[in-house]
């Protein structure tokens, strides 16, 4: 049984929806980010970077115990694991590889940051870092709805990938960084079919705070 280590966040939730898809059982170990428990010396003995989430698998790639921590390393093994969710062929792969690092590298850090100015005094900082990081969160968006014009996942056919995990945990608080869906009827359509799969409505349920 796989030990998740996790908190009710984007990121949290992409593993947790991950292992309910793939079919893994597993345990959650809630770290309560609030209270800062990702600093304690046993969280950061298997995730030194002290972020959620962070897995312990026992049964590793050579039967010994493996820990792995950030998010997108995490889908990897677990889809390498599995052999689900991660195309075997290479040209398949290769689109995976890139809107999980599409959404490691922008569609995360910017509606964070979308997060962390609107819940800042009012005033210059909060409008100038909020204008800049929410004009940035809708561009991404806006490259997502493209992505998604005449597909039904964003990476691969016929099923979801990883990068359909990954993107999805952070598209689950469009509201909260305020990007309605009015105008990305790709993205609607898209976000719909992934949250009515039974695994994905499991990955969101399970408690992780």
């Amino acid at each position: 049984m796989i030990d998740l280590y996790a908190w009710n966040t984007p990121n949290g939730r992409k593993i947790s929806v991950a292992l309910e898809e793939m079919g893994l059982p597993y345990r959650v170990h809630v770290v309560d980010i609030g209270k800062g428990q990702q600093f304690e010396p046993d969280f950061l003995r298997i995730s030194p970077n002290n972020r959620i989430p962070a897995i312990v698998d026992p049964e590793g790639p050579d039967g010994q115990p493996i820990s792995v921590f950030e998010s997108g390393a995490i889908l990897l093994y677990l889809g390498e694991k599995t052999g689900r969710f991660l195309p075997r062929e290479p040209r398949a792969r290769v689109a995976v590889y890139e809107w999980l690092m599409w959404q490691m590298g922008g569609f995360g850090p910017m509606p964070g940051q979308v997060h962390h100015f609107l819940m800042q005094p009012e005033g210059p900082a909060r409008d100038y870092g909020f204008t800049r990081y929410h004009t940035e969160t809708k561009r991404l968006y806006g490259v997502l709805e493209k992505r998604l014009a005449g597909r039904d996942f964003v990476a691969t056919s016929g099923e979801p990938s990883v990068a359909d995990f990954a993107i999805l945990g952070w598209a689950w608080r469009h509201e909260r960084h305020m990007v309605p869906f009015d105008d990305l009827p790709n993205v609607a359509a898209w976000y719909d079919r992934m949250m009515a799969r039974p695994g994905v409505k499991r990955g969101f349920e399970v408690a992780l705070s």
